[in-house]
């Protein structure tokens, strides 16, 4: 099947050159390992210089930066490096995101997820499409794989269900999956979890009060959830508009050819998934029951010996989501028969902890980095420096200036560095303390927000993107020539009316005064 042909465009020089510098940037890991190095040679250079900064009270504090090439720092960095500069980094931050992980492991590798979308994806109307496909892939960031190999396929079958160019719904919804990759309605995802946590370590590593504005205790789980929840609708909405507006006009003058061996059966809902399906909601109904009257009772708020009012289930709302994730994708494994026993649930998570081989090794050389950084004195001189800068150019009265310059700054870079986890490491120890300096209502939640608007957009503009060349192999079964110069010049319209519009987004809810979360 084909359609007047309008050849796709050529890759142009600046995805040549974004490609080129990003194939010369070396690995997160071995960034870190750089970092940890020149922060040694820096702090022997600078060791003994004294300065001073603001307190989050108004008064002033005094440094000193430590020498780590001294006799006892030396022998500090070798004691602390495993237990407690890794393994118990920012009060057990890996511990928690691996949890989290093995209860999305069960639901994932059950095949749960997968056949939530297949489901849903098969019973869309055509005029919905565009927006239920991004919809769908913005949810789909909760299993990475379900939404880029089993959605951005099926949503190229739909639209060649219905006549039309399958390159239309691949891109709405490959926008979903990997443009909206920091929305969502379901709270506590992994995202929300490595964000909020490590910005909890970022800012208490120099004395930032991990608080919003009006000084309220952030909850590093939930801090982000009412702006990514109304993120998710308007990013639905708007990547629709984007895909009639300028997206289809667009590939449906571009020839493209359905394979013969094109399967819609290959998307179907098997009788024994429908089976798992209804199974799977009766063990969502058990799951959050058991939730409401673990809240009612053992994990219900109560005032401590202080005066303050504590509440359990708010502090453990990871663990009770990642209990979610694990019942409901038992229920599913056993119910089709995935799961025969006991070891095959143990089986899929330790499956999952597999693709999480890299996380480790990279936490490892990061977090013995920032453990560095922040021992030494290092990391609030440098926020020092910057601050000052920021200051003498007088951006302290222009909050607004600065979210737009840190949306920008993280975007561009995403262009050369992939991966939400080591940028984060990378960039949060630096901004999230350094702009709350120049200006303290940049609160913690406020820079993790603005990370997550611009390192989601720009995810499906850069070669550097992890899944690039599986998203092309699958377009490339409707048309062979394709080049992913071609399926960035694609994506652009998503990608830049992502960045604008969201960036608005949070500008709204900072200027407005509206929790980011709870």
């Amino acid at each position: 099947m084909s359609q007047a042909s309008q050849g796709a465009p050529q890759q142009n020089g600046a995805i040549a050159f974004i490609e080129r510098v990003g194939k010369k940037i070396p690995d997160p890991v071995i960034i870190f390992m750089f970092l940890f190095v020149a922060a040694l040679a820096i702090t022997g250079l600078i060791g003994g210089m004294e300065f001073q900064t603001t307190g989050a009270d108004g008064n002033p504090v005094s440094h000193t930066v430590k020498s780590m090439l001294a006799t006892e720092n030396v022998r500090w960095m070798f004691d602390n490096a495993i237990l407690e500069n890794w393994l118990s980094f920012g009060h057990g931050v890996l511990g928690v995101i691996l949890v989290v992980m093995l209860g999305v492991g069960i639901a994932e590798n059950s095949g749960l997820l997968g056949a939530v979308i297949k489901r849903v994806g098969l019973r869309l109307n055509e005029k919905w499409l565009p927006m239920l496909l991004v919809f769908l892939g913005i949810m789909s960031s909760i299993a990475t794989d379900a939404g880029y190999l089993v959605l951005i396929p099926l949503a190229g079958m739909l639209y060649a269900g219905v006549g039309k160019n399958p390159l239309i719904g691949m891109a709405a919804a490959f926008a979903g999956v990997s443009a909206g990759f920091s929305a969502n309605l379901i709270p506590a995802t992994p995202v929300d979890v490595i964000i909020g946590l490590n910005a909890r370590v970022f800012a208490e590593s120099q004395g930032v009060p991990f608080e919003t504005a009006a000084g309220e205790v952030l909850n590093p789980a939930t801090m982000h959830y009412f702006f990514i929840f109304v993120s998710t609708f308007m990013l639905a909405i708007l990547g629709a508009w984007v895909t009639k507006r300028f997206v289809a006009p667009r590939l449906e003058k571009m020839e493209y050819t359905l394979p013969e061996d094109l399967d819609q059966s290959d998307f179907s809902v098997s009788e024994s998934e429908q089976k798992g399906l209804r199974a799977a909601g009766l063990g969502l109904i058990a799951s959050l029951a058991a939730i409401v009257a673990l809240a009612m009772g053992p994990l219900a708020p109560y005032t401590n010996e202080a005066g303050r009012t504590v509440t359990p289930y708010m502090n453990n709302v990871i663990l009770l989501i990642a209990m979610v994730f694990a019942v409901t994708g038992i229920c599913f494994g056993y119910s089709t028969g995935k799961f025969k026993s006991l070891q095959d649930v143990v089986n899929a998570m330790v499956k999952q902890m597999n693709t999480f081989g890299y996380v480790l090794v990279l936490t490892f050389f990061s977090h013995n980095f920032l453990a560095v950084l922040s021992y030494s004195g290092l990391g609030v001189y440098i926020t020092y420096l910057g601050a000052t800068t920021l200051s003498s150019l007088g951006l302290e009265n222009f909050p607004i200036l600065l979210i737009i310059g840190f949306i920008l700054t993280t975007a561009i870079i995403n262009l050369f560095v992939g991966g939400l986890t080591s940028k984060w490491m990378l960039l949060g120890p630096i901004f999230v303390p350094m702009l709350y300096q120049v200006n303290p209502n940049m609160t913690p939640d406020l820079v993790a927000a603005a990370y997550r608007v611009a390192d989601s957009s720009t995810n499906i503009i850069t070669p550097m993107m992890t899944y690039a060349g599986v998203i092309l192999a699958f377009m490339r079964k409707y048309k062979s020539d394709l080049t992913f110069g071609d399926v960035i010049a694609m994506m652009v319209p998503y990608s830049a009316a992502f960045l604008t519009v969201w960036t608005t987004l949070l500008i709204v809810f900072f200027s407005f005064n509206i929790p980011l979360g709870f």
